[in-house]
Parts: C-alpha cells; sequence; structure tokens
C-alpha cells in the first residue's frame, strides 16, 4: 500500500471536512475518490501533501508522513490541482521549463524531459504558443505534464476533466490511464464525474459529506451498498406464461416474483440469476434479458446520497 490513512480527520471549528478516513492505495493502481463538491475531497489531497494538517489522525505516502516530512512527500509525488496556474504570456515548452527548473533538473536533462513530456501529452505542435490561447483541454494535458517534470512515483488529480469538451476529455483519459498502465505510476484522481470514474479506475471510493461510504472495485460496491437487503432481477423470457412464473417462484431466495411492462421482476434473498438462466434455458425459454437492478454505479451513487440525506 503507497498511500495509506489512518482515522485521517479534518475540522473546521466544529465541522468535519474530513472525517476519520481510513483509505489504502495500491502501487500502481488508478484509484477514484468520488464524490460531489464539498465532499471533502480536496481537503483529503491537501492532508496527503502536506498542504494543510489534519486534526486527527495519520497518513503515510511511500512510508513518508506528510506533516512531518512534507519535502520528501513533495519529491514523490505531482499533483495537478483543480485550477490549473500557468503564466499566461509563456508558452507552453517555457512554462515547462520554469518547473523545470523548480526542480533543480540540469538544463539538458530538463529540455529532454520537457520534449518527451510534450509529446506525451500531444502538445507538441502548439508548445512556442503562449499558455494564454490554449484550450482548457489544453491546459489539463499541459498541467498533467507540468505534474510529471520530477518523474513522480505517485500523480494525484484533482478534477482533471471539469470544464473540458468531450474530445477533450477523452485525451486527457487517456493520457491519466497511461500513467499507470505504462509508467507503472500510482494514480489518485478526485472527481464528481461518475462515468469516467468508472471508465478508467482500478477501485473507487465514494466519499460524502467527509466521510468514505464504500471503497473497492467498481462491481464490488453493489454488494456492500446491498448487503442486507433483498435484490431485485429484471428478466424477460419467452414466452411470458404461468408456467414461467411457477418456476421462478420455485428457486431458493426468491421472494416474489411481480409481471412489469416488459417482463418480470423478481425479489429475492440472494443472487439467484444463475438458476435463473439455468431453470429457464432447461425449460426451454427464450432468455432476451437478465439485470441486476442498483449494482450500476449510478445506481450505487444515488443510493448513498439517498442515504445520506436521511442520516
Amino acid at each position: 500500500m503507497i498511500i495509506k490513512t489512518s482515522n485521517l480527520t479534518k475540522r473546521y471549528d466544529t465541522q468535519a471536512a474530513v472525517n476519520n478516513l481510513n483509505l489504502e492505495i495500491r502501487a500502481g493502481e488508478i484509484f477514484g475518490l468520488l464524490g460531489p463538491n464539498g465532499a471533502g475531497k480536496t481537503t483529503t489531497i491537501l492532508m496527503l501533501l502536506g498542504l494543510t494538517e489534519p486534526s486527527e489522525g495519520s497518513a503515510t505516502i511511500a512510508g513518508y508522513n506528510p506533516t512531518t516530512e512534507p519535502l520528501e512527500v513533495k519529491r514523490i509525488v505531482g499533483y495537478l490541482p483543480d485550477s490549473v496556474g500557468f503564466y499566461e504570456d509563456l508558452t507552453g515548452r517555457e512554462n515547462l521549463r520554469y518547473t523545470a527548473r523548480l526542480n533543480n533538473l540540469p538544463p539538458a536533462k530538463g529540455e529532454q524531459r520537457i520534449d518527451y513530456l510534450l509529446q506525451r501529452v500531444g502538445l507538441t505542435k502548439v508548445q512556442d504558443q503562449p499558455v494564454g490561447t490554449y484550450s482548457r483541454g489544453m491546459r489539463q494535458r499541459l498541467g498533467i505534464a507540468d505534474a510529471l517534470v520530477k518523474d513522480p512515483t505517485i500523480v494525484i488529480l484533482d478534477e482533471p476533466t471539469l470544464g473540458i469538451d468531450p474530445e477533450g476529455t477523452r485525451e486527457v483519459l487517456a493520457v491519466i490511464r497511461q500513467l499507470a498502465q505504462q509508467d507503472g505510476r500510482t494514480v489518485l484522481l478526485s472527481s464528481h464525474l461518475l462515468h469516467q470514474m468508472q471508465e478508467i479506475c482500478d477501485r473507487v471510493g465514494i466519499f460524502v459529506r467527509g466521510k468514505l461510504l464504500a471503497c473497492g472495485a467498481i462491481d464490488t460496491l453493489g454488494d456492500q451498498v446491498l448487503a442486507h437487503e433483498p435484490q431485485q432481477i429484471e428478466i424477460r423470457a419467452q414466452p411470458v406464461d404461468r408456467r414461467q412464473v411457477e418456476l421462478i417462484a420455485a428457486i431458493a431466495g426468491v421472494e416474489t416474483v411481480e409481471r412489469d411492462q416488459d417482463g418480470l421482476i423478481v425479489t429475492a434473498s440472494r443472487d439467484v440469476r444463475a438458476e435463473l438462466s439455468k431453470t429457464l434455458i432447461e425449460a426451454n425459454y427464450s432468455l432476451v434479458h437478465l439485470r441486476q437492478r442498483g449494482r450500476e454505479l449510478d445506481d450505487i451513487y444515488r443510493r448513498y446520497f439517498a442515504r445520506q440525506e436521511v442520516s
């Protein structure tokens, strides 16, 4: 585990921006912090970077404590904030050159690194244009290059696709995916955009009001949300008749079978999809559709918010 927090907490007066966060991120994975604005994602990132001190608890980044060893952390972590700051009248290359000097890279090595990074993020053709002329997507890609100048082990990206058009988003996500898959870097990605997190993250943590409510691979989050609740399964099989309903109702764990506009809704105390498929196919029914409700990331995300509002 290259990033680890233990009961990490940040309070402002009596308000907890981050509340007892216990998080473990593996080396080489893309981990997504998923939550709305104000959930505590950025505050968590600032504590991991040593830019703000926790009220309680602790964090380690590759074995370093960000609070007591901030310089060691900054040497191995590249950071892209949600609002990228560049010198508008300088070119993309000149901005990266400035960052290289701040990181004490020898001039020749710095230029070599800049050449590589500009090609890597697809900005070679505009490298000599002022950054003030760049689109939002181009600035984000330059921001990723800027975070990579010192060749960090870990890259932390805060809302990297916010405000970017679809084509720019596709380009930024492709670069982020390469950071882990080709470079072997660890990527911590903060966002509130569900489908993008689902597309590139190995694991996701759902973060609401300072609390980590669920954490894991996307296909396991549904089990965490609905661990003690009945499961609902949509099923369509032809022909629809009374015998089909009776066969399904006889499966162990099935509680109710109700007709829907397009088929049947099965409520069960456990996952009975395998038995449903086997039973109907062996009885010579044609299985058209089988889906477990509430297990997709959109459903899970909305469900957590509903629970948070109630609590």
